[in-house]
C-alpha cells in the first residue's frame, strides 16, 4: 500500500492514534502516515508504545520508538502495563493489557490504527479453524470496528507482509525484532515459522485466498445480523437478558444464531458449538425448581424469571463483619464490589451513635422490619419480594450498627436505621463489577 492508497482508505478520518510496537509492520504504517501528513497537513498524528515488560529488551524497544518518533516529529506516549491473569495464555493477557491501554489513550474524535496485515489475517483464520469456530470466528479481523467510543482501523489488512518488507527496504527503515517471535510455543509463532512458509511455498497465493474466505464469512455474518436483528431485539429484555420463551420454537440453527448474537451484544467472546448446546440444555431447559448456572470464562450464564442472564462470576463473601472504622471516609468493599460512602443521592439513614460499631456484612438472620412495610420478613423473603436476582443476594453490602441491620444501600432501610430528613446521612453504594 502506498500513501495515496492509504489516504483513500482513511477517508474523512483526520485525527489518528497509531499503535506503534517498533516492529516492521507498525514502523511501515507510521512511516507511510508521516509521508501522508506532508501532503495533508490537516492530519494529526500520535503514536503509542505499550511497554509490557516481558522482554529484557523492552526498555531498548521503548527507547528506539522514542528516538524514531522524535525524528519523524510524531508525539509518542510510552505506556507501561501490568498483565492480569484472564484464564488464558500470556499472549492473550498481553493483548488485553495492550488494548485496555490504547482504549484509555484514545481521544474523542480520534481513530486508532493498528498494523495487522494479510499474513496476520491468515493466522487468525487458521487459529479459528483450530478452535472449531463458526462463520463469526472465521470472519477473522474486520478492517474497521467500533472501539472505546471511537473506531479501530486496520488499513494494512489486505497487504501481504512481503510488501511491507519491500517498502521498509526501499526506504531504509529500521525496526526492532521481538525475540519472542521465534518461540514456537506460542500459537501464532508456530504458524508463522513452521506452517505458513510450507503453505505459501506450495500455494503462493494462500494468504490472499484465506483473506478472501474470511471476508466472505464476514459478509455472511453481516447478512445474518441484518436478518435476525428485529427478532433478537424482541427476545431481549430491557435489562439485557434473553427470554427463553422466544427461543423455544426455533430450530437448533436459528436458536444458536440468536444465542451467539445475544452474547456478542454483551461483549462476550464467541462460544463454541458445545457451549451453545450446554447453555440451552443445562441452563435454559433445566428443571423448573433448579438454579442452573454455566461458567464461561469469568462469566456465568444463569436462568431467572424465564430468561437467560450473563453475569460476572461473583465470589462468596466471608461471614466475618468488615468494620468501617473511619465511616466519614469511603469503605472499599471486597471482591471488586465497589465502595460505600455518604453522599447526596444515597438512601437516607441515621448516623451511628458514638458507642455503635459500624460494619458491613453480607448475611443477616431473623425477621427484619423495613421502612414502608408493616410485617417483618426474613432477608431471603425480602430478596424474593423485591426482585433481587439470586446471584446478587450474597453480594449486597448490608450496613450494621453493632448487631442491628440498618440498611441495604439503594434497596431498603430498616426501621432501626430510619431518621427524619435533615437528621440523617445519605448512604451510597458505588457499585463495582457489572452489578
Amino acid at each position: 500500500m502506498t500513501p495515496p492508497q492509504l489516504h483513500h482508505r482513511l477517508g474523512a478520518r483526520r485525527h489518528l492514534l497509531v499503535a506503534y510496537s517498533g516492529g516492521l509492520d507498525s514502523t511501515v504504517l507510521l512511516h507511510q502516515l508521516v509521508q501522508l501528513r506532508h501532503c495533508y497537513p490537516d492530519i494529526t498524528l500520535r503514536a503509542m508504545h505499550i511497554h509490557h515488560g516481558l522482554s529484557p529488551h523492552a526498555d531498548e524497544w521503548a527507547a528506539h520508538c522514542t528516538h524514531q518518533c522524535q525524528q519523524w516529529q510524531v508525539p509518542l506516549c510510552v505506556e507501561r502495563v501490568t498483565l492480569t491473569s484472564n484464564g488464558k495464555g500470556i499472549e492473550s493477557q498481553a493483548r488485553d493489557a495492550r488494548y485496555a491501554a490504547l482504549a484509555r489513550a484514545l481521544l474523542p474524535g480520534e481513530t486508532l490504527l493498528t498494523a495487522q496485515h494479510q499474513d496476520d489475517q491468515c493466522e487468525t483464520l487458521l487459529l479459528a479453524l483450530k478452535r472449531g469456530s463458526g462463520p463469526a470466528g472465521l470472519s477473522a479481523m474486520p478492517m474497521s470496528t467500533p472501539f472505546a467510543g471511537g473506531e479501530l482501523l486496520r488499513p494494512l489488512l489486505d497487504v501481504a507482509r512481503i510488501n511491507l518488507e519491500q517498502w521498509a527496504s526501499m526506504h531504509q527503515l529500521v525496526w526492532v525484532e521481538d525475540d519472542s517471535n521465534t518461540d514456537v510455543r506460542f500459537e501464532r509463532n508456530f504458524l508463522r515459522q513452521q506452517i505458513l512458509p510450507q503453505l505459501t511455498a506450495r500455494w503462493p497465493h494462500f494468504t490472499d485466498a484465506a483473506a478472501r474466505s474470511a471476508a466472505l464469512c464476514a459478509e455472511q455474518e453481516s447478512l445474518l445480523n441484518e436478518l435476525l436483528a428485529d427478532e433478537l431485539a424482541l427476545a431481549t429484555t430491557a435489562q439485557g437478558s434473553l427470554r427463553i420463551a422466544a427461543l423455544n420454537d426455533k430450530s437448533e440453527a436459528r436458536r444458536g444464531a440468536l444465542l451467539r448474537r445475544w452474547l456478542s451484544s454483551l461483549g462476550a467472546e464467541m462460544p463454541s458449538r458445545d457451549a451453545l448446546t450446554r447453555i440451552w440444555h443445562e441452563v435454559a431447559c433445566a428443571r423448573q425448581d433448579a438454579s442452573p448456572r454455566l461458567q464461561l470464562g469469568h462469566y456465568e450464564i444463569r436462568r431467572w424469571r424465564g430468561a437467560l442472564w450473563r453475569i460476572p462470576c461473583i465470589p462468596a463473601f466471608s461471614s466475618t463483619p468488615i468494620v468501617w472504622h473511619e465511616h466519614s471516609q469511603p469503605l472499599t468493599l471486597p471482591g471488586g464490589l465497589g465502595q460505600l460512602c455518604w453522599q447526596q443521592g444515597g438512601a437516607p439513614v441515621r448516623f451511628p451513635l458514638s458507642h455503635e460499631t459500624v460494619s458491613v456484612r453480607f448475611h443477616a438472620e431473623g425477621r427484619l422490619h423495613i421502612v414502608g412495610r408493616e410485617r417483618g420478613r426474613t432477608l431471603k423473603k425480602l430478596w424474593q419480594e423485591l426482585g433481587i436476582a439470586p446471584w446478587l443476594r450474597g453480594a449486597v453490602p448490608l450496613l450494621f450498627y453493632d448487631d442491628c441491620l440498618i440498611a441495604a444501600p439503594g434497596i431498603f432501610v430498616t426501621r432501626e436505621g430510619a431518621a427524619p430528613i435533615g437528621q440523617c446521612g445519605y448512604l451510597y453504594w458505588h457499585k463495582g463489577l457489572e452489578l
